[in-house]
């Protein structure tokens, strides 16, 4: 399904607000899993002593891959809809029970401002893997680093609806990665944390 089909590109802004509006799940209880996830990572302890961002320093990698365990569970107890996590290789990482529209794919980075997906995100699709189009949760973090006096935060939070062809694979046949194109990362993908700005430490803060 393409929400965007016929589109011009002036209208997909509009046709992403009408997309998230329609969601059950709220950008305000997505933004609030995301930080409280955030904040449990940063209060896990490996073994008796070793602090995550204290002591130990995970690669974005790492780190994401806690996020995409982690964040499935926040949603796990809202209702009606009932949602889990991913099970098999056709699920949604964030799987709706009641109406798999719904769905969530969650994508993580420690850029700026750009997500990123391997390369079969650019590919034809399979009916034997998930869809890559449908919802999506887009997280850009600071990546853990021993020279950092401050804890590592989350800066961006993005909701929307990507397609997939809205993923563009590397040129080169050695490339494993896939990036969105400007107008898709521009206005399929709307920020909903920080809202404003200037309260971003505030924000964070209440959760620590």
């Amino acid at each position: 399904m393409n929400p965007y089909l016929d589109l011009d590109v002036s209208e997909w802004k509009l046709q992403t607000k009408n997309l998230i509006e329609k969601h059950p799940v709220s950008t305000e209880f997505i933004s609030r899993s995301v930080l409280n996830v955030w904040k449990d990572i940063l209060e896990t302890k490996i073994g008796k002593k070793a602090k995550i961002g204290v002591d130990i320093f995970p690669s974005p990698q790492m780190t994401g891959t806690l996020i995409h365990e982690l964040l499935p569970l926040e949603f796990e107890g809202i209702k009606p809809e009932g949602w889990r996590k991913e099970r098999y290789s056709f699920d949604k990482d964030i799987v709706c029970l009641k109406d798999d529209f719904f769905s969530i794919e969650i994508k993580c980075s420690s850029s700026k401002n750009k997500i990123y997906g391997n390369r079969s995100y650019a590919q034809q699709p399979s009916d034997k893997k998930k869809s890559k189009d449908g919802y999506y949760i887009a997280i850009n973090f600071e990546k853990f680093s021993k020279d950092k006096e401050e804890p590592s935060q989350v800066t961006m939070i993005r909701f929307g609806w990507l397609n997939q062809t809205d993923w563009i694979g590397q040129e080169k046949n050695t490339g494993q990665q896939a990036s969105l194109s400007k107008e898709s990362e521009t206005h399929k993908l709307l920020e909903i944390f920080p809202v404003d700005r200037t309260k971003q430490v505030e924000i964070q803060m209440r959760l620590f």
